[in-house]
């Protein structure tokens, strides 16, 4: 991937319009960030080859999908070895309560973000399913209250 360097002016803008809404018409895009449409296309190509953009996503409420309660893992697995971590990132993942895995330096190896129904479910998940695997050290979990997150990502300084 380029340096942020690599971007200039017009780059950084269709980065911003099109985290904002990526359902953008390129003739849109165009106008607003003030191209003609065939350097709109070629730019947001580029910025696609050059992995800037790695998806364009649509993104949901969880709590409109029954999910409402949200809560923060961070667990310690042991031993710390490549087909033992490998085999727990998988099981992670395929768990349709996960959102997110992030694998962090600190006391515990991993943070993982769930969303479940209820504070019921999150215990099931916890001790049924998480807990029950040998691997697994510890958790400690942390209940989510609010999260404000940054929509829209730039170079710093632009």
């Amino acid at each position: 991937m380029g340096q942020p360097s690599d971007l200039d002016a017009v780059d950084v803008a269709i980065l911003r319009e099109l985290q904002k809404d990526a359902r953008l018409q390129n003739k849109e895009l165009a106008a607003i960030v003030g191209v003609a449409p065939s350097t709109a296309l070629e730019r947001v190509r580029s910025l696609r080859r050059r992995g800037v953009f790695t998806g364009f996503h649509a993104t949901v409420n969880l709590a409109a999908l029954g999910r409402p309660v949200s809560a923060l893992l961070s667990v310690r697995v042991r031993p710390h070895r490549q087909q033992i971590v490998a085999a727990f990132k998988t099981f992670v993942l395929e768990q349709p309560e996960t959102v997110s895995l992030l694998h962090v330096a600190g006391p515990d190896d991993y943070l993982i973000q769930v969303a479940v129904p209820d504070t019921t479910h999150l215990q099931q998940l916890l001790i049924n399913r998480l807990l029950s695997r040998p691997e697994v050290v510890s958790v400690n979990t942390m209940l989510v209250f609010e999260a404000v997150g940054q929509p829209v990502q730039g170079p710093i300084g632009s």
